[in-house]
């Protein structure tokens, strides 16, 4: 049998689960209710409604069925599960209405209810239909089929302008817009793209949009495996045998950051864990330097030494160290205060979730895509050290990894995975290392255009290539300690 709320009395009294739960009304429309959705933001809410049972969430799918007909055959009822040293498990029961490609009609309506005060996007950077100058593309497809039938849109922007042009002619109060998705500075980026399009459709609408809508930046942080049979083995396991299609892990560690601007929210979040500040900017800049960045010098520095995985590699008596004293000593030394965030005790939980043994995050996805990555996880930190008149001896070490990492992959005939792939390939596979260094930052491939005129972090960044290539890992590591 399902997990649903005709067995919810089956589950084990150990399991945290809404038994006692009174009504719930809808207050948030969510688009795109992914895993990472359902194990992050919708835990969250989970939590609120005990107290304040105005804000579940109706889930709207725009591409498939799947995950909304699972959700509707139990009910709204999946399991979290929580993976670390200590497991955990607990029934979310956060949503209350699921919606599909197909019922237009259905969102629209939901979209006017005046209790809906939120509305909450996971579509990925992708969904949002921007060009990469971060603007509205108005030439994307979905885009273009949604100025020419609005009624029916096939993107997030379609759908949310339908629904704010809806509520002001009918004269409803617009509702907030949160997008969760990993895009810097995504409020403003989704606000712009909104009334872009609403200006394609009613200068007088976007004009209003411009006026009276709210739309805030948010970061979202929790690593969310897909599903797999181990996980769905382990649910049935703890629930006592009943199945569960809509599952989802994640490691114990969350964080909400929401944009704080002195306007109500509507649901109280602050009061579940989520963090409201008015420096979003700074909690993404610190997540990206000191976890992406150390991530990615885990990933190839990592894959150099034979490691697969995060956990694996946080397993290196020698590698651990030398990233640890990346982020002390080169990251964390030119980062701004950032009010309300500790950079020693994020550092530490940092740390503490790549050892984590419950979450297998594979280094060969980490590494992907590194041309693109790289500027911001390192380079900028690079830079920030230079103007400040240091080298930063163990991020140099780290972007020369990725070189050798690039070689080693050429020579081996091995696809690189990125968008730059054929030249990082064509460059990696007919150069020593040092020349490779020389190439890529004239190129500005991985690296910023102004590193080009810096010829001691250039040739310190050469070296450390050569001697990662070569496997002299002393010589790598204890360059960094110089």
């Amino acid at each position: 049998m399902n997990l649903s709320t005709a067995t919810l009395a089956e589950v084990p009294a150990a399991i945290p689960a809404p038994h006692t739960r009174g009504d719930v009304g809808v207050g948030i429309v969510h688009f795109g209710p992914g895993a990472f959705h359902r194990a992050h933001q919708a835990a969250y809410i989970d939590a609120l409604l005990d107290r304040d049972p105005r804000w579940g969430i109706a889930a709207v799918s725009m591409r498939s069925r799947g995950t909304v007909d699972a959700l509707a055959r139990q009910d709204g009822l999946y399991t979290l599960a929580i993976r670390d040293a200590a497991p955990a498990f607990r029934v979310i029961a956060a949503h209350r209405r699921f919606l599909g490609p197909n019922e237009a009609a259905q969102t629209r309506a939901l979209l006017t209810d005046p209790a809906v005060g939120l509305v909450t996007t996971t579509v990925t950077e992708k969904g949002y239909c921007l060009a990469p100058n971060g603007t509205l593309d108005l030439s994307h497809l979905d885009i273009v089929h949604d100025l020419a039938q609005p009624d029916v849109p096939a993107s997030v922007i379609g759908w949310i302008v339908a629904g704010l042009a809806a509520r002001r002619g009918a004269g409803v109060s617009p509702f907030v817009v949160l997008p969760c998705d990993n895009l810097a500075s995504n409020g403003a980026k989704i606000r712009a793209a909104l009334i872009a399009f609403a200006h394609a459709v009613d200068a007088a609408l976007a004009d209003w949009i411009a006026e009276h809508v709210d739309v805030r930046s948010t970061m979202v942080d929790s690593i969310t495996p897909a599903g797999d049979d181990t996980l769905t083995h382990d649910v049935a396991a703890a629930l006592g045998g009943l199945t569960d299609d809509a599952a989802v892990q994640r490691e114990a560690f969350s964080q909400w950051v929401i944009e704080e601007n002195g306007r109500p929210l509507g649901p109280d979040l602050a009061s579940v864990g989520a963090t409201l500040t008015r420096d979003v900017a700074g909690y993404e800049r610190a997540k990206l330097r000191i976890l992406n960045g150390a991530h990615s010098t885990l990933a190839y520095a990592g894959l150099l030494r034979g490691h697969a995985s995060v956990a694996e590699a946080m397993c290196d008596t020698d590698l651990a160290p030398f990233v640890d004293a990346m982020i002390r000593r080169d990251i964390a030394a030119v980062l701004p205060a950032v009010p309300g965030l500790d950079l020693d005790a994020y550092r530490k939980s940092v740390l503490a979730r790549f050892r984590n043994p419950g979450i297998v995050h594979r280094l060969e996805q980490i590494a992907q895509d590194g041309s693109q990555k790289l500027p911001y996880r390192l380079g900028d930190t690079l830079a920030a050290n230079r103007v400040a008149g240091r080298m930063p001896r163990h991020v140099v070490a780290a972007l020369g990894c990725w070189i050798a990492f690039l070689m080693a992959r050429a020579r081996a005939g091995i696809t690189i995975i990125d968008p730059k792939a054929a030249r990082l390939a064509k460059v990696a596979r007919d150069g020593d290392p040092r020349a490779v260094a020389r190439t890529l930052v004239e190129e500005a491939i991985g690296f910023l255009p102004d590193l080009a005129t810096d010829h001691a972090a250039v040739a310190a960044i050469g070296d450390a290539a050569a001697h990662a290539d070569a496997g002299e890992w002393e010589r790598v590591f204890d360059a960094a300690c110089q």
